[in-house]
């Protein structure tokens, strides 16, 4: 494990001895450009363990992706390797079934503290929910990025990440009643607590979210990349293709289904990701949306 191997694999040529803000926006954003946030070791044979080294041989030597267990946890151990002062906190992903966010912490993101100021980083949770910059930890305040407005606001010791999008435009009419097309413009997405955590936190929770007949992840397969004009996702067999027309008030949902034969071919060449094993992909119908 090297920080030189890792600044390789996002395309980082900055100074890495700088523990500002500016050079926390730029390994951000091409994190999230450049390594995607995909759970397809849960379907295709492969188990997902918190073990740094083993996360790092995955996502920066073998040119894969992760959930947030691996990509954030690595993060974090990038920031602390150059000098930051980061924190691994645990949060929890609001569920829009149950209107409400769930018991437990199955989100692991990072505060960074630069110049007396706080800063959330999270450079996994995909599609259009992904920010490409810490956000600052001020409450109330209107964050704008090119998903849309986010917005931190504290409620006692809670925290609650919400973000204010755009009317998505499907271009598909094949797709025009898909289930997986976000029609809420404000939504929430994750709360979280300032209480610093430690990764056997989560063992339990990594467990769950890989075995669990209920889980998200054990559902739908997930592969998603931020790219400069928006994002692509494959979920099961359909493939998306989003651009951000913030000028127009509008996202582009470009989506079509793909076959079995073109899964490998579709991970390859938009994700740069290849699987040790065949990949099974699954689209159960469980609540998720891009």
């Amino acid at each position: 494990m090297n920080l030189e191997e890792y600044f390789q694999r996002i395309g980082f040529h900055g100074p890495s001895d700088k523990m500002d803000l500016a050079t926390l926006r730029s390994i951000h954003k091409l994190h999230v450009m450049s390594i995607p946030f995909e759970n397809l070791s849960v379907h295709c044979g492969e188990w997902i363990t918190m073990d740094l080294e083993t996360i790092f041989n995955k996502v920066v030597r073998s040119s894969r992706g992760g959930w947030c267990l691996e990509n954030n946890f690595l993060f974090g151990w990038v920031l602390r390797e150059m000098g930051f002062n980061a924190t691994m906190l645990g949060g929890r992903v609001f569920n829009t079934i149950t209107n409400d966010f769930p018991p437990g912490e199955n989100h692991l993101i990072n505060m960074v503290e630069i110049d007396g100021k706080a800063y959330i980083a999270d450079i996994s949770f995909g599609v259009s929910s992904q920010i490409w910059e810490p956000l600052e930890l001020v409450s109330g305040k209107d964050q704008p990025q090119a998903a849309g407005v986010f917005r931190l606001t504290k409620n006692e010791d809670t925290w609650i990440l919400e973000k204010t999008g755009r009317t998505p435009k499907v271009l598909n009419p094949e797709f025009a009643k898909s289930s997986l097309v976000n029609r809420k413009q404000t939504y929430q997405i994750f709360c979280f607590t300032l209480q610093p955590r430690e990764p056997e936190h989560f063992a339990e929770k990594n467990r769950a979210l890989q075995t669990d007949s209920a889980s998200l992840f054990t559902n739908k397969s997930i592969c998603s990349l931020q790219t400069p004009t928006g994002f692509k996702a494959l979920i099961g067999w359909t493939y998306s293709e989003v651009t951000y027309k913030p000028e127009e008030g509008v996202d582009l949902l470009d989506m079509r289904n793909i076959t079995e034969d073109e899964v490998d071919q579709i991970l390859k060449e938009q994700f740069n990701v290849k699987t040790q094993n065949k990949i099974k992909p699954a689209n159960k119908k469980v609540s998720y949306t891009i």
